[in-house]
């Protein structure tokens, strides 16, 4: 194992040092880093707040900040945080109006935002509410879920529900349109590499020099089956068939496309997977009016992509496009 650390039991607490000193104009660190919060805070606003195990930024400290979360709580690498975790962040932030719990579908994070979600409701002003986020088309279940996996499109429901919590929206709205957003996104990813979790020092699966992992989760996870190495060509194909063919709506409509980094593959890859997925949408009826290639829900430093597709109206769209600053996204300011 080679990574940039000092020691396996301090990298998330030195990392989150790290971070939270390269963007103090946004995020102030809380206690024992627990969470990361926004250095300015919104008086009224319903506060948003996510979280999970670390090892995905910029997920979900990097999408702190104006137009996204008011706090994020980092578990150690591939681990849930605390309910503790969670409770302290809901105190931090809240201003008087709720707070909206967004959890990826994984049971860890599930179990542990519900316990605090239950025990910060009578703790927080305005009450509690979550949204859960499960857009991987690739399998029903998996190694840590029951239900499918939340993944990529968490990083798109936060940057909507963000965008509208800023313009006042009340904690019951924002958690509809949550869910509406998460419905209306679906997602698929593959791995052409392993990741190293630096606790194990050994690589999370192995494949071999001819393989990829069709369908992996953002931790390892299984996806749907071990391939021969495919083209970009052919492995659009197969993710863009089986996002689209999961819609129960008809075919077409403007949508986002975000084709998103698992850490490990260069950015001219990712570009070159966007025109591949784009050209399919395209050819199915669908409009890309709004896109997104990058690094943004990675595997530390796993080779490979995922892609995302959300249906747009014009109402998330001008949402979408509404000012954001994280150390992660940042538009309009």
């Amino acid at each position: 194992m080679k990574k940039l650390i000092n020691s396996p039991a301090d990298v998330l607490t030195e990392s989150l040092a790290g971070f939270a000193a390269a963007h103090a104009d946004i995020v102030t660190l809380g206690d024992d880093g627990a969470f990361v919060r926004r250095a300015q805070l919104s008086p009224g606003k319903v506060a948003i707040i996510s979280g999970g195990g670390s090892g995905h930024e910029p997920l979900h400290a990097g999408f702190v900040g104006l137009g996204m979360l008011d706090a994020a709580c980092p578990g150690q690498v591939f681990t849930s945080p605390t309910p503790d975790q969670m409770i302290a962040a809901a105190q931090a932030v809240d201003q008087g109006a709720g707070v909206l719990f967004v959890v990826k579908n994984y049971e860890g994070d599930k179990m542990n935002f519900e316990m605090a979600s239950e025990m910060a409701a009578d703790i927080v002003a305005g009450g509690t509410a979550t949204v859960i986020t499960d857009d991987d088309v690739a399998v029903e279940k998996s190694t840590w879920s029951i239900g499918r996996r939340g993944v990529a499109g968490t990083m798109v429901v936060e940057k909507i529900v963000g965008a509208a919590a800023e313009e006042g929206l009340a904690l019951a709205e924002l958690a509809a349109l949550g869910t509406a957003v998460n419905a209306a996104t679906r997602s698929m990813g593959v791995a052409l590499s392993s990741c190293i979790v630096p606790a194990a020092g050994t690589p999370t699966f192995t494949l071999a020099d001819d393989e990829m992992e069709m369908g992996v989760g953002i931790h390892g996870e299984p996806g749907r089956r071990r391939v021969k190495t495919m083209t970009a060509d052919e492995i659009a194909d197969e993710m863009i068939a089986a996002i689209t063919g999961d819609f129960a709506e008809a075919a077409g409509g403007d949508v986002l496309l975000l084709v998103n980094g698992f850490g490990g593959t260069p950015l001219m890859e990712l570009y070159l997977m966007y025109h591949a997925a784009r050209r399919r949408l395209e050819a199915r009826g669908y409009r890309v009016t709004r896109s997104l290639v990058g690094n943004y829900v990675t595997s530390l430093e796993m080779a490979g992509c995922s892609l995302t597709v959300t249906r747009l109206d014009a109402e998330t769209t001008r949402l979408w496009d509404a000012p954001v600053k994280t150390a992660g996204l940042r538009w309009g300011v």
